[in-house]
């Protein structure tokens, strides 16, 4: 089951807040654009996990785009002063913006099978 109407509206309004806040907050400590929109893109290297199968590709695809890595980076920047600040917000603004696309985390039976709705060709073809 896919998620639907309020529910999904509420989950993709939360990846744009995250998007938004993780951004401001970034032009507020760091404001280093280059490196936002180079950095930006780099969770979905984690898409190469695909070439070892679905299984493989979900879990590593799940590895880059759930909260839980940058929240740890921001954690060790709030605890020991790592300078993980900038690739943590960078990081939830990536994960935030795939949200409000609509991109959820990845079922183990192919690319196309998100916690948010079926993308792509799985989208189609299981209708």
């Amino acid at each position: 089951m896919q998620t639907q109407g309020t529910i999904r509206i509420l989950l993709r309004l939360e990846g744009l807040a995250m998007l938004g806040l993780s951004s401001f907050m970034y032009s507020m400590y760091v404001g280093d654009w280059k490196s936002y929109f180079i950095g930006f893109f780099l969770p979905d290297i984690s898409l190469l996990g695909y070439f070892f199968g679905p299984r493989i590709g979900a879990i590593f695809y799940n590895l880059g785009h759930s909260y839980l890595g940058p929240a740890m980076l921001l954690s060790l920047w709030l605890g020991f002063k790592y300078p993980f600040l900038p690739y943590s917000l960078i990081w939830f603004a990536h994960i935030g913006f795939d949200r409000f696309l609509g991109f959820g985390l990845k079922y183990s039976h192919g690319f196309g099978f998100t916690h948010l709705k079926r993308i792509g060709l799985s989208r189609l073809l299981h209708h």
